[in-house]
């Protein structure tokens, strides 16, 4: 790497390295520093990563990364390809049948256009791509980009790879921002394998490449592209009757007898015409000749003694057709040792194979290496970026016939050897995320002991190499595996470095959970150089956390639309409840109070006009309601405009403030203004009535105590709460209530005739004249409205003195033909 690469530690005795580190001994250690956004990463594989803000100086002269020119084009494109393998080659395999999808994919890929490749596993996919790839090879001006989908499923890592492909920058992550400005520039034309992404994660990527056209290849199976996507589709079906038997021709490298071509159509037939399925059909042929020893040379000679090969061999059949279909098992019977064992291994690990270079320290045999291109010549394996894997199909073939028995300890074996191999100093970052998909099944299948030990190696390499993806999911599975084994150390290397990680990549709340659960963990354990690390990385989060509500606030949802301001203003804290009517108690007989003609009227004060001010929130209350305080009966008579911009009223809004001292007053005019107009028109009513009603019934029983029957109040809502009884007084609400005569104060006081239907009482009262009660006469008006609220306490007015017999002869409710009117 251009990076800070240094090597801590010297091989051990002979030549062989010492364990690898992270606590288990002294090993080697690779130092490496690497720049991530605005952040200087040095990956400490010993006591975990060091994160610290790029220093101005380094930030200000930062060096832009370089285009590739085309010699370092085709070395990268070199590496991205699978290793050469040992041993002879397998033959070649003609492109049949695909010439007018090639020229199609090239024609559209010309006009800048991103093309679909959907085709079932083993169409030639893959084959198609390599064709395509050297017909277009200088259409665009940063050339062909070949990248591998298979596993990816965040459109971020895809681009992260393209980026590499592109620019020249082995030691930089660029942050979010950088990468989506660097990779809207990359013109190229792009042949992404084994597509997994779909939906908005494909819209994402297509949308931060504007200037790439890309050769999708996906099987049926992937998740579709959006509608907007405006992808060419192009499908891949089966081969012919004829193209299958070249095909087969091809791989056997003779002619088919007609037994031979008869078979190969009833195969077509059954599998579809797929080309692996003709490859491996082709491999089972040229096993069946080995066996039956058409190609040997030495076919007419006499076998030794001591030879084991049989005097008379038996004829080997063709293989059934349940058997071409499925040709896996018998596949693998007729190979050597070394690459059935590699199969095995290749089942264990999810059906990654290691790189043939892993196969004889894993199998125990020096010459294992060569059984890749076996395997592959056999149509078992098939190439996966710069990797192999079991092909479409095999892996379960295999299972059911047995190989995946131990699964466990073949992945126990891998994870111990990755574990050394990944820690040993010669291995470079670059070759490690090169096995990236083996080491982290084997990490899956490994016990608890050699899955710490596995991913305490690997992760440093993984960061190092820039394939941060790997290095998330090592980590995790490494914690996990540390808490199951009670490794608290270890535990508390993982949390951190997950935390570092989430720091470089912006995501502030688990980059301090991980780093919390961190240094708590090497708190407990006294490691003091741990535990200042990670809070040197806490300090960090704590600054980013700060500096991103200067800059970017959260986001807020939009308050509602404003209703029309009510002038009175409620004060900020104070909540917002609806006003309760309490309920109206039953009412109680009130004494009749006399008012002179002439005598004037004393106002209510005005301090009890309004005796609550309910703030109005957006629409006022219907027309339909009846108002039942003063205060409403004024503000319906004179409603107030709102106001555009009310002015802020402080939390604690004092007495003497200038709206309610306004609004006390007007209602104060108001109420003055209702009772006076009622004094005039009940003294209007008086002088005109000058008929004398008729004396009310009495009753005959003078034991009997009185009964006084409910009293409705009064039909106005500016008629005042009940008061207690007095010995005379008359009612001020009433104005039809006659004035006192001279000479008429021993009398009672008749009641005022009305106009309505007259009915009598319902209950024939029993009073006693001597203990009768007295009792206001009705208003002549109908009740419209339901009586105040019983908090608003009522208008005190003074009656004037009368004379001490006036209420003892007054009737009651009851006897007055008009009471229930």
């Amino acid at each position: 790497m251009d990076g800070t690469d240094r090597t801590q530690g010297q091989p051990g005795p002979g030549g062989q390295p010492m364990p690898p580190g992270g606590g288990a001994g002294p090993g080697p250690a690779r130092i490496v520093t690497l720049t991530a956004g605005d952040f200087s990463l040095t990956v400490n594989p010993v006591d975990g990563s060091e994160i610290e803000p790029q220093r101005p100086a380094v930030a200000g002269s930062g060096r832009r990364p370089a285009r590739r020119d085309a010699a370092s084009r085709a070395a990268r494109d070199a590496a991205a390809r699978p290793p050469v393998l040992p041993g002879p080659p397998p033959p070649a395999r003609p492109l049949l049948e695909r010439a007018e999808e090639r020229d199609r994919i090239v024609r559209l890929l010309g006009r800048g256009r991103s093309v679909r490749l959907t085709g079932p596993a083993g169409s030639g996919r893959s084959a198609l791509l390599d064709v395509v790839a050297r017909a277009c090879a200088g259409l665009a001006p940063d050339g062909v980009v070949r990248l591998s989908g298979y596993g990816v499923q965040q459109p971020a890592e895809l681009l992260h790879s393209l980026y590499a492909a592109v620019y020249d920058a082995p030691d930089l992550r660029p942050d979010r921002t950088e990468l989506l400005a660097r990779a809207a520039g990359i013109g190229a034309i792009v042949l992404l394998d084994d597509l997994e992404l779909g939906g908005p994660a494909l819209d994402e990527l297509l949308r931060a490449t504007p200037e790439c056209a890309y050769l999708l290849a996906a099987t049926p199976e992937a998740k579709a592209p959006s509608d907007d996507s405006h992808l060419e589709e192009v499908f891949l079906g089966g081969l012919g009757r004829a193209d299958c038997v070249l095909l087969l021709e091809a791989g056997t490298g003779r002619p088919l007898t007609e037994e031979e071509t008869a078979w190969a159509g009833d195969l077509r037939f059954a599998s579809e015409g797929l080309p692996l399925r003709f490859v491996q059909a082709a491999a089972l042929l040229r096993q069946r000749d080995e066996l039956n020893g058409i190609a040997a040379a030495d076919e007419d000679e006499e076998p030794g003694v001591f030879d084991e090969r049989p005097r008379d061999p038996a004829h080997v059949p063709l293989p059934s057709l349940a058997e071409g279909a499925a040709p896996a098992e018998l596949l693998a019977s007729r190979v050597s040792e070394s690459a059935r064992a590699a199969l095995r291994i290749a089942c264990a690990l999810g059906g990654e194979l290691p790189h043939h270079a892993h196969l004889p320290a894993l199998v125990g045999d020096t010459h294992a290496d060569s059984a890749v291109a076996e395997l592959l010549g056999c149509g078992l394996i098939t190439a996966v970026g710069p990797r192999y894997r079991l092909a479409a199909g095999v892996a379960r073939q295999l299972e059911e016939a047995g190989y995946g028995d131990t699964a466990a300890e073949e992945a126990r074996t891998a994870a111990r050897h990755y574990a050394w191999w990944t820690g040993h100093a010669s291995v470079t970052p670059e070759r490690v995320a090169a096995e990236a998909d083996a080491v982290l099944t084997a990490l899956a299948g490994a016990d608890v002991v050699a899955a710490v030990l596995l991913a305490r190696t690997a992760a440093p390499a993984f960061a190092a190499s820039l394939h941060w993806e790997a290095w998330e999911r090592v980590l995790r599975a490494g914690a996990e595996a540390a808490r199951k084994a009670g490794e608290v150390a270890e535990q508390a290397y993982f949390h951190h470095e997950l935390g570092v990680l989430a720091l470089c990549e912006g995501r502030l709340d688990r980059a301090r959970a991980e780093l919390e659960a961190s240094i708590g963990l090497r708190g407990a354990l006294a490691d003091k150089r741990g535990t200042v690390a990670g809070r040197r990385a806490l300090a960090l989060v704590t600054d980013r956390e700060a500096l991103g509500v200067e800059v970017s606030p959260p986001l807020r949802l939009a308050p509602p639309l404003a209703a029309p301001v009510s002038p009175v203003a409620l004060p900020a804290a104070a909540p917002i409840t609806p006003p309760i009517t309490p309920p109206v108690p039953a009412p109680v007989p009130a004494p009749v109070s006399v008012v002179k003609p002439g005598a004037a009227v004393a106002p209510a004060p005005a301090a009890e006009a309004v005796t609550q001010v309910t703030p109005l929130i957006g629409a006022t209350a219907a027309p339909s309601m009846t108002p039942t305080t003063l205060s409403q009966v004024f503000e319906d008579a004179f409603p107030q405009e709102p106001k555009p911009a009310p002015a802020p009223v402080p939390r604690r809004p004092e007495p003497e403030q200038g709206g309610r001292r306004k609004t006390v007053l007007l209602a104060a005019a108001g109420a003055l203004t209702v009772v006076a107009l009622g004094t005039v028109v009940g003294l209007s009513l008086a002088s005109g009535d000058t008929e004398q009603p008729a004396a009310p019934a009495v009753s005959s029983t003078p034991d009997a105590p009185a009964v006084v029957p409910p009293q409705v109040p009064g039909n106005s809502g500016n008629d005042p709460a009940p008061e207690p009884a007095a010995p005379s007084a008359a009612s001020p609400s009433d104005p039809a209530a006659p004035a006192p005569r001279p000479g008429e104060t021993g009398q009672p006081t008749p009641p005022a005739r009305t106009t309505g239907p007259q009915r009598p009482p319902t209950t024939p009262p029993v009073t006693k004249p001597t203990t009768r009660q007295p009792t206001p006469p009705v208003s002549p008006d109908p009740p419209t409205s339901p009586p105040p609220s019983p908090t608003q306490p009522p208008p005190t007015t003074p009656a004037p003195p009368t004379t001490s017999t006036s209420a003892a002869q007054s009737p009651t409710a009851a006897e007055s033909p008009t009471a229930t009117a």
